[in-house]
């Protein structure tokens, strides 16, 4: 059976394409409280579980050893536009654990803020690892590697001891054996094990428990600063800004995370095409349609569920919107 449609994109009155995809809200027991498509299936989570890679940062104690602030916490969860503060919150975190940037194993790219990325060629500069949408992440991993006394050299292998903790926290919470499930290597050369859909929304559920102090705090710090999760004109930030009781997570591929802590849940949704389009939107759909949200909230939630459509000449052409599902 297909998956349903989650998203459609819509040009001169009619539906000029589909995106399919599954989505499932769980509660911290596991109990599927809303779904749609096939949520048994093992997804790659990809950026999607950066809070639960940041995790052993904390609970390992180099977040308080290095001295790490809110900023920089939210940093280590993000998927960031590469924009100067974010470059400069990655660098301050490097130096706090007495790492160089010539550690960095995530690979270099330009940074995907357009204005970001004229400055460096206009000044003459080539881009580095920093400049990575994840070295918020990284710099995180190689401070825990500096607390678990090991060498920060080939952090990213799926068998270094930096690599191991983390899966340890991700299979804990979503209630399965990583060793047993698939793996592969993400954009920025870490490893991404493949989680079923419905598992990875109830990881989300319990790392909302407001007993988890690690959690919490990773939570509070994303909240005071959603820029440093993306960015200027990002989805996350945006919507994150404008109800901020919501926690939210893009992954690569059309995947979403996210919980909703005072509610107890957990979402996870996968886009079948990967579109990041439809994964915005279907998120937005699946987040407004549930009750748990104030009537500010919900209408608030419901602007992310459909955007317009224009061309170069900002004539409007149609629309994306998540569909009721």
């Amino acid at each position: 059976m297909s998956n349903p449609v989650i998203a459609e994109v819509t040009r001169g009155g009619i539906v000029e394409s589909r995106h399919r995809g599954a989505y499932a809200v769980v509660d911290r027991a596991g109990q599927v409280v809303a779904a749609g498509g096939g949520i048994a299936a093992a997804v790659y989570p990809r950026s999607g579980v950066k809070a639960f890679q940041c995790l052993p940062v904390i609970e390992a104690g180099a977040a308080g050893r290095f001295g790490f602030t809110e900023e920089e916490i939210a940093l280590c969860c993000s998927s960031h536009n590469g924009e100067p503060d974010h470059v400069r919150v990655a660098r301050a975190m490097l130096a706090k654990a007495g790492n160089a940037e010539s550690l960095y194993e995530c690979g270099a790219h330009w940074p995907s803020f357009e204005e970001a990325r004229f400055d460096l060629i206009r000044n003459g500069e080539p881009c580095g690892a920093v400049h990575n949408n994840c070295s918020g992440k990284h710099a995180g991993m190689l401070a825990l590697a500096r607390q678990l006394e090991v060498s920060p050299h080939g952090y990213v292998k799926p068998d270094h001891p930096v690599q191991q903790a983390i899966a340890r926290r991700i299979g804990e919470l979503c209630g399965i054996g990583l060793s047993q499930q698939p793996v592969g290597i993400d954009g920025c050369s870490a490893p991404t094990w493949a989680i079923p859909l419905q598992n990875l929304a109830m990881g989300f559920a319990r790392f909302a428990d407001p007993e988890n102090k690690a959690a919490r705090r990773i939570i509070d710090a994303v909240r005071k600063h959603p820029f440093m999760v993306a960015g200027t004109g990002d989805f996350d930030t945006l919507i994150m800004e404008a109800a901020p009781r919501l926690f939210i997570k893009t992954g690569a591929e059309g995947v979403y995370c996210a919980c909703i802590p005072h509610a107890g849940l957990g979402i996870a949704l996968k886009i079948d095409d990967g579109a990041a389009r439809a994964a915005e939107v279907g998120i937005a759909a699946v987040l407004s349609g549930l009750d748990v949200w104030t009537p500010g909230e919900k209408a608030t939630l419901e602007r992310f569920r459909r955007h317009d459509l224009a061309n170069w000449r900002k004539i409007g052409v149609g629309e994306v919107r998540g569909l009721r599902l």
